[in-house]
């Protein structure tokens, strides 16, 4: 099995990769891994891709989609370019195996909230995937919410999956 961990760069405060070279810089990073990925693409192929990909891709993935679809993170380039990335080698989202498209999934909450439970405004970034071949091995696929409360606390928490290999 080959482990793929990567990490996406967040890409600034401003969507517009005219003004954000940051941002410019998340775009391309996406397309070349989205190529990077599609080219390696073998239907045997028993891979896994986990990593803060800092792109939360469906409605449900942050607290709210008409608020945030002008917000990095989650604006339609962004998703599109990760959208390419998962048909690249037919990624499977572990997570949404187990959660569906409907219910709201978050690993990150911003440090910014006074109380991030209460407001509950979060962001699904972190990701583990799977090549359609582990598809059948996945066994749970679960989000670990009290470690944003562990001290010292980070934004992000824990994804976990469990595979009958």
């Amino acid at each position: 099995i080959e482990l793929h961990n990567f990490y996406v760069p967040a890409g600034g405060d401003i969507p517009d990769p005219e003004a954000n070279d940051k941002f410019a810089h998340k775009l391309r990073f996406l397309d070349e891994i989205a190529a990077w990925s599609k080219a390696r693409k073998s239907k045997r192929a028993r891979r896994i891709l986990v990593g803060d990909l800092n792109v939360a891709p469906l409605p449900n993935d942050v607290w709210s989609h008409s608020q945030l679809l002008d917000v990095v993170c989650h604006t339609e380039g962004e998703v599109e370019r990760l959208d390419r990335l998962k048909a690249g080698e037919e990624w499977i989202d572990a997570l949404r195996e187990f959660h569906p498209k409907e219910e709201k999934l978050y690993t990150w909450w911003s440090y910014r909230a006074r109380d991030w439970r209460a407001s509950d405004r979060g962001r699904r970034l972190d990701h583990i995937w799977l090549t359609p071949a582990l598809g059948p091995k996945l066994r749970a696929a679960q989000v670990i919410k009290d470690a944003r409360d562990w001290p010292p606390a980070s934004d992000h928490v824990p994804v976990v999956v469990e595979l009958d290999v």
